[in-house]
């Protein structure tokens, strides 16, 4: 689950993000000003800041300079402008990265993901995950089934490490195919399906860490 601090003053836009990071498990908070947003940074600790460029008080840039002198959090800006200039200017401030609107959430919150769990990782490298039997060795990209190291398929493996650097959390499958196939892929959840279907087999005895949540997709129970 990650804490995301929603800055924009169009409601629309914050009450959108927020049902998406809810569905997702996450928690959205939201601020209507770059001065509010500067101000909670203060008070509170958030994974992710998804700021708007043009807001009262201060704008998105101005804001977001400000925030980074407080707290190392990753920050998404959304704007109206695409220019590459603007682009630039963002990356300048400090942002991770840059959505254009119109935007799809779908992508916004994939991009979210992928953005935590990139500066979790930076602050704190997750190296191996451990259940019973199984070895997931997370820097050597390797799999240890009772010792014995299994060779899984980079699709195989992509699924595993995702589910298990995220381990507890339900993701849908959707999320799956963000993670391993990339934005732009062509398959669908019958994909992330199959594959699953291959890998439990490959993990033998410890297929279970892989749980299927009807209706929504996977996710990874081990002990650590």
């Amino acid at each position: 689950m990650a804490k995301i601090l929603v800055v924009d003053d169009e409601p629309d836009i914050y009450r959108l993000i927020q049902r998406f990071a809810e569905h997702q498990g996450h928690q959205a908070v939201g601020a209507a000003s770059g001065r509010a947003a500067v101000n909670l940074c203060r008070e509170q600790d958030f994974d992710i800041v998804i700021m708007d460029v043009m807001m009262p008080d201060l704008d998105g840039f101005t804001a977001s300079r400000e925030i980074r002198q407080i707290k190392d959090v990753p920050i998404l800006m959304l704007s109206a402008r695409g220019q590459e200039y603007d682009k630039l200017r963002g990356f300048e401030a400090g942002v991770d990265d840059y959505v254009v609107k119109p935007f799809s959430a779908k992508e916004l919150m994939a991009r979210v993901h992928v953005i935590v769990n990139r500066h979790r990782a930076q602050v704190q490298p997750q190296r191996e995950v451990v259940w019973q039997g199984l070895r997931i060795d997370l820097l050597g990209r390797s799999v240890y089934v009772d010792g014995a190291k299994t060779e899984l398929t980079a699709k195989e493996y992509g699924i595993l490490a995702y589910l298990a650097e995220n381990r507890g959390i339900a993701l849908t499958r959707s999320q799956i195919l963000d993670a391993v196939w990339g934005y732009d892929a062509v398959a669908d959840g019958r994909a992330v399906d199959w594959q699953i279907k291959l890998l439990r087999n490959k993990l033998g005895n410890y297929r279970n860490c892989v749980v299927t949540l009807r209706g929504v997709g996977y996710k990874f129970e081990a002990e650590s």
